[in-house]
């Protein structure tokens, strides 16, 4: 029998028993064209293949599954430590009503990430899954429990390639609502959580006494009452001198605490929402690997406090991504709907959304004892260094349904960015940019619609060199998508950097043409054009995509 997965009747003892298969397939190709207008890169190779397949299988109590990976060579701007093909993912699961044992690869995390998350964020290139084993036990209604221990996927060759240190991890988190019944008839929400987490590795550095055994604790809160809502979280992590401890080229591998905190209070009624976060890092990046860089082997996942755009321009130009070593963040959101059928809010509503998030370096009161302790500075929470912005950004977006056969959306985003916190240009001042866009959908008949995007990004003036833009100058794109509901959609993507100093960029133009077919769990697409050189970015972590030319063909199916 078919129907959302294979299920298989196994007669055993007499009895039936159902096994049920369920999985996914992605398969993601790209031909690369000399393009020297924009230093396209251009592998010996000239086609590359990322695929994976997952499949699973669930029998009476067991689950069992593994996911078979190749990368034929990696694409361009994916981890270049992933090669080769074989199986990248194993598991076999027993889940009975309160217990759950799992061994070999999981994924997992503990409160907000803050003290662990192990992961895959395939978009970013990112799999640090553990690989060992993981116990949930459930001893009480509402009182959950979790252990897990193991070793972080850091490369695959063929097959998994693990790094060297091993994590061990322990999460309480008891929910007051579940296990009292009287709170559950009340308006009040009630749950504490705690996590520990700690890794080992050997000191193999013959100039520092390293530790080998580092560890992290910390506890985390959320309280509700009717529409309020209040979460916070703490975590405290011993010294763990690595690369990341780097704030200015000459502090790796201090002996410096860290410390996280995370807060949030929010509000929800009938057409509004307000959402207000805070936090404050300080020294808090921990991977298995204390020589590990850029995104590998990393246990503490470091969200930032900024919204994830989804245009192009506000997206990948400028994009934030967490400081490790110490930041101080603010954001908040606010959402109103306007009734339908009321003066501003028209026939159909109108909705307002407004956000703005600041981030700021913190504030280090330096300790000369480089040459005994080796803990370099000291820092105290939300003490930010008001003077050294890292990133503003303040975005408002209105979206508004004329009648039934148009809607569009306005947006306007303002943001500062400090080149120094995140390298993503060779520009070395601050620099301010106005994006705007303006995003509007037609239908132009049954199941047919026509959506069209047009944003443009316009920079200050440098402050030293008045005859110039700040860095690339403006940009302009244009995006036309056909939808021939459900299964086809065609698209074209223009974007000019119309602004940018050097006259030979403004002659470039980058245009990419899009196809798509979607049926029965199936998605075919194709991409022909130019892709500019820029920054993916995803929950504070970047990756950077090289400037391309060519093909690129993509098919996902599940089943």
């Amino acid at each position: 029998m078919y129907k959302g997965g294979y299920t298989q009747n196994n007669e055993n003892g007499g009895g039936g028993l159902n096994g049920t298969v369920t999985g996914n397939v992605e398969i993601r190709t790209q031909f690369y064209a000399n393009d020297t207008q924009i230093n396209a890169q251009v592998p010996p190779e000239r086609i590359s293949l990322n695929g994976f397949a997952n499949v699973n299988y669930t029998l009476w109590k067991f689950t069992a599954g593994v996911r078979f990976e190749s990368y034929l060579p990696v694409l361009l701007g994916y981890p270049q430590r992933f090669d080769g093909t074989g199986i990248g993912y194993r598991y076999i699961k027993f889940q009975d009503k309160n217990i759950s044992v799992t061994a070999g690869t999981f994924y997992e995390q503990f409160g907000s990430g803050m003290i662990l998350r192990a992961y895959e964020d395939r978009n970013l290139g990112i799999d640090n899954a553990i690989d060992g084993f993981r116990i949930k036990y459930s001893p009480y209604k509402g009182i959950n429990l979790k252990g897990v221990y193991g070793k972080q996927r850091f490369r695959f060759e063929d097959q998994i390639i693990k790094g060297d240190g091993v994590v061990r991890g322990f999460d309480a988190e008891i929910s007051f609502n579940q296990m009292i019944p009287k709170i559950a008839e009340t308006k009040w929400r009630f749950e504490l959580g705690g996590s520990f987490v700690s890794k080992y590795q050997a000191d193999n550095n013959p100039s520092l006494i390293l530790p080998e055994n580092v560890g992290a604790y910390g506890g985390r809160l959320t309280l509700g009452y009717g529409g309020f809502l209040f979460t916070g979280e703490y975590i405290h992590k011993e010294n763990d001198p690595s690369f990341d401890n780097d704030y200015r080229n000459d502090f790796k591998y201090i002996y410096k605490n860290g410390d996280g905190i995370y807060l949030t209070g929010s509000y929800s009624t009938k057409g509004l929402g307000i959402n207000i976060q805070a936090k404050s890092l300080s020294n808090m990046s921990m991977r298995s690997d204390r020589n590990a860089i850029n995104t590998d082997l990393m246990i503490s996942y470091l969200p930032a406090l900024t919204k994830t755009h989804t245009y192009a321009l506000a997206s990948s130009i400028y994009p934030y991504a967490t400081v490790p070593y110490g930041e101080v963040s603010f954001q908040a959101d606010v959402i109103y709907t306007f009734k339908k059928k009321s003066k501003i809010g028209g026939k159909y509503g109108m909705t307002i959304s407004a956000n703005y998030s600041v981030n700021f370096d913190v504030n280090r009161y330096e300790l000369n004892d480089l040459d005994g302790s080796r803990r370099g500075y000291v820092t105290k929470p939300f003490d930010a260094k008001w003077d050294s912005l890292f990133y503003q950004d303040f975005n408002i977006e209105i979206k508004r349904k004329i009648n039934s056969t148009f809607k569009f959306n306005v947006n306007y985003f303002f943001f500062q960015f400090n080149p120094i916190a995140n390298k993503v240009t060779e520009y070395k001042k601050l620099i301010t940019s106005h994006v705007a866009v303006l995003d509007m959908t037609f239908k132009l008949a049954k199941k047919v619609y026509l959506r069209t995007e047009l944003q443009g990004m316009f920079t200050h003036k440098d402050v030293d060199d008045p005859s110039k833009l700040q860095d690339r100058g403006h940009w302009f794109a244009g995006l036309v998508e056909l939808t021939f509901s459900p299964h086809w959609t065609l698209s074209g993507l223009y974007q000019w950097n119309f602004g940018n100093n050097d006259a030979e960029v403004r002659k470039v133009h980058y245009i990419m043409g899009s196809f798509s077919y979607i049926k029965n769990g199936m998605r075919f697409s194709l991409d022909v054009g130019r892709q500019r050189a820029g920054f993916f970015c995803a929950g504070g972590i970047c990756r950077l995509v090289p400037a391309a030319t060519g093909v690129t063909f993509t098919f996902t199916a599940s089943f």
